[in-house]
């Protein structure tokens, strides 16, 4: 049996995303056919431009997301590669090399380097080749999209973009040794690296969770204690163990405050714990 397809890059794979999948599973079984996602493996501006945006997922929380949706196949090419195929070409590799008979296609996008603008030009293309062209129904809640996401993050508007992506935006990283300045005023703190192609939301403080642990994270430079490098730093109440050299998942919950120069460490000290006491 072969297949019916969508491709995107799927940076989040966020609820308009799982809406047009969801698509393409009910119009795979219509054609009896098995469900395919095609993706890539490298942002298309990362190639076309030299720079990519920061992202919502990495490549391995991408390829999870997708997978938990349960298509029957995921192809995923370079871009690379397939950058400077038109429209016909890459369609051809999808049906010949791939054995995609049906193309559900998302109401705004486009491929192929001829940068065709109008989908009638797919379908002609598609009977030509082989592949049906199924255009998609513009999802329910609106236009969503990775660029949204990107902004609402950026702005610190946690609740938007937790909204547009159907899951608490989560950043994953590894602990590593910090200043320690946090454990001097009894507030140990974790300080995280993450990858460098993710998104850091907006400086400031946050409500979150972390294995099942309620905590708040500080992300910017710390001024009271004349930081100049921007961090990461998670403090877990109540919390006693070792976690340097540990992977730690961090999923936002909620924006508490702007980070802010204190007057004194004493006055840092009520200001967190009033976060905390916020959880």
């Amino acid at each position: 049996m072969n297949y019916a397809a969508t491709i995107g890059f799927f940076d989040g794979v966020h609820s308009g995303h799982r809406y047009l999948i969801e698509q393409l599973k009910e119009a795979a079984a219509q054609q009896q056919l098995k469900s395919a996602v095609i993706t890539f493996e490298n942002h298309p501006k990362e190639v076309l431009i030299g720079k990519s945006p920061s992202l919502l997922t990495t490549f391995d929380e991408r390829i999870a997301l997708l997978k938990s949706l349960n298509p029957d196949q995921i192809y995923c090419f370079n871009f690379e590669i397939v950058k400077d195929m038109t429209a016909r070409e890459f369609m051809t590799v999808l049906h010949t090399q791939c054995e995609v008979d049906a193309l559900l296609m998302g109401y705004d996008h486009r491929f192929g380097s001829d940068q065709l603008n109008n989908i009638e030009d797919y379908i002609h293309i598609g009977e030509d080749v082989g592949i049906k062209i199924i255009p998609q129904q513009q999802a329910p809640e609106g236009d969503v999209s990775s660029t949204k996401i990107r902004h609402a993050l950026s702005e610190g508007n946690i609740h938007t973009a937790n909204k547009y992506l159907g899951y608490s935006y989560h950043l994953s990283g590894t602990v590593v040794h910090g200043r320690g300045i946090g454990h001097q005023i009894g507030f140990p703190t974790a300080n995280i690296q993450t990858d460098s192609q993710k998104l850091i939301p907006k400086a400031g403080v946050y409500a979150v969770e972390t294995n099942g642990h309620k905590a708040i994270v500080n992300i910017g430079t710390n001024p009271t204690v004349g930081n100049s490098e921007e961090t990461i730093e998670l403090h877990i109440p109540a919390f006693e163990g070792e976690l340097y050299g540990q992977k730690i998942d961090i999923r936002f919950i909620r924006r508490l405050r702007d980070e802010k120069k204190f007057a004194s460490l004493e006055e840092l000290t009520r200001q967190i714990k009033s976060d905390i006491a916020s959880l």
